[in-house]
Parts: C-alpha cells; sequence; structure tokens
C-alpha cells in the first residue's frame, strides 16, 4: 500500500477549520487507498488525521523519537509505532516509508519538515509530490513569498512549483497521482 505522510501540528491552532480539515484529510486519505505516515503523536492535528484514518478503516505508521514516547504523547491505537532514537532518524523514516507528502496548518517543526523534504526533492534525492493543504489561507503568505524568492533568482521557479497547492483534500490527492516531477539542474 502506498503511503502519504502528513506533517502538522502536534497542537490544533486556534479556527476550528483547521481540526476539520484534518480529519476530511484523513479520510480522504483513506478513501484513495493510502496508508498514513505522520509523527506518531495522539493531540492536535496529529492525533486528528490519524483518528480519521483509523476511523476509516486505514492504516497508519507513526513514527516518533523515543523522548517524545517517554512523554506519553505517542498515540496507542495506531497500526505501528515505530520508536526512533532521535529526530533526525524520524525524518528521515518518515521519508522513506512515504510516497508523498503534505503539510496541514502547524509550527516550526511543520514548516522545517516541509521546506526539508521539498530541499530534497529540489537536490534530487526523491522525486515524490510534496504539497500542502491551504486551510483557511494558512499558507497563503508563505506561498506569496516563496512566489518573491523566485522571482528574485533564490528559488527556481520550477522547484517553487513543485509544491502543490489546494484548499481541498480531494483535489490535493488528485495532484499528487497525476504529479511529474519536473527535470531540473539544481545548479544551472
Amino acid at each position: 500500500m502506498p503511503n502519504i505522510c502528513v506533517y502538522c501540528g502536534s497542537s490544533s491552532g486556534n479556527d476550528p477549520m483547521f481540526t476539520a480539515a484534518a480529519f476530511d484529510l484523513g479520510s480522504t486519505i483513506a478513501a484513495h487507498g493510502y496508508g498514513l505516515v505522520y509523527g506518531g503523536a495522539s493531540i492536535g492535528l496529529m492525533g486528528t488525521v490519524a483518528d480519521s484514518v483509523l476511523a476509516s478503516a486505514g492504516r497508519v505508521t507513526g513514527v516518533m523519537p523515543k523522548s517524545l514516547a517517554d512523554k506519553e504523547i505517542a498515540h496507542t491505537g495506531l497500526s505501528e509505532l515505530i520508536v526512533t532514537s532521535s529526530m533526525h532518524e524520524r525524518k528521515t523514516r518518515m521519508a522513506d516509508l512515504s510516497d508523498a507528502f503534505i503539510a496541514l496548518p502547524g509550527g516550526l517543526g511543520t514548516l522545517e519538515e516541509l521546506f526539508e523534504i521539498w530541499t530534497w526533492a529540489q537536490l534530487g534525492f526523491h522525486h515524490k509530490p510534496i504539497a500542502v493543504l491551504n486551510v483557511n489561507r494558512y499558507f497563503d503568505k508563505l506561498i506569496e513569498f516563496l512566489e518573491d524568492t523566485a522571482a528574485k533568482g533564490f528559488v527556481k521557479t520550477a522547484h517553487q512549483q513543485m509544491l502543490l497547492v489546494s484548499d481541498s483534500s480531494d483535489d490535493l490527492l488528485g495532484k499528487i497521482e497525476t504529479f511529474k516531477f519536473p527535470l531540473v539542474d539544481k545548479l544551472i
């Protein structure tokens, strides 16, 4: 079964639309026949997306460093929980297990994971689709900033446009399923 990795907040944020979107994304992932790979927490948007996939009879793999699992935030009802020794091992394991990546709203950790996996694609370490679910325009200013980085010559337009964006879970999965990786030389 192919897997989609979801990066998202360990909190739920202050807009109920974030939680609703996480629940919808989880059920959409399961309906499309994908498994979920995520950070393994039982709280926030992480817990919501995992619970939604599980409620839809889908497979959920959580990946969590031991230091966080020891704080008792690990989800206990997952199909599989992989405990790693570090955050670096966690991110590598999540990337290896996944066929695509989606970011929901989240904080610094979510953004860091999104940018790292995107950088790995830019460098040619993988050719997997990367997307954001733009819930209630959460990512609008970031997308505008990224367009500006391309306009100013710091990011190639083809690399900037690799990021798939939609405000609909079903539409976003459709974009992932038809994604063609742009073959662009990083150095030219």
